[in-house]
């Protein structure tokens, strides 16, 4: 595969959410990783888990209904900022020709009080695609991804906790 080639993509995942969801995390778009996976946050390197962890006090398999029950118990709803856009592999600096996802759905369908996005590149997309929309503030948190390695486990534990005052 060309590393310089953009392919157009489709969001494969639905959003996760329940009528008890408080906060919404948000992605920018799911990596190839993920989408191999078949869930969120798929790729091993990936600190997002890592946090969910420390933050709750528990330990997850990579089992996928583990995971959802996980965050359905803890009201934490997931989707990402983009459902269709071109890009080349992963790269969140290449994303163009965006269409956003709907999270009018999400929001009406739950408790949602709180957006997080989950780094600049998500944030960057709810700012522009939906929080005047929505009529929810966004808090920007820094990216999990391990392509942010400026960030160590315990320095985004720092910044991450504060999701937990909105639970």
């Amino acid at each position: 595969m060309d590393k310089n080639k953009y392919t157009r993509v489709s969001h494969p995942l639905r959003p996760l959410y329940n009528e008890e969801s408080k906060i919404l995390i948000l992605g920018s778009f799911p990596s190839i990783k993920t989408r191999e996976y078949g869930f969120f946050y798929g790729h091993p390197q990936n600190r997002f888990w890592p946090i969910m962890e420390n933050l709750f006090g528990i330990k997850l398999t990579r089992d996928i209904d583990e995971r959802k029950k996980f965050l359905y118990k803890n009201k934490i709803a997931l989707y990402d900022s983009i459902y269709q856009c071109d890009i080349i592999g992963s790269s969140d600096a290449s994303i163009k020709n965006v269409i956003p996802s709907d999270l009018s759905k999400v929001v009406r369908g739950s408790k949602i009080g709180q957006v997080f996005l989950n780094g600049g590149a998500s944030y960057k997309y709810y700012k522009a695609y939906h929080e005047d929309k929505l009529k929810i503030g966004g808090i920007k948190l820094p990216s999990t991804s391990p392509a942010n390695a400026r960030y160590r486990l315990d320095d985004l534990l720092d910044v991450w906790k504060i999701i937990l005052d909105y639970l």
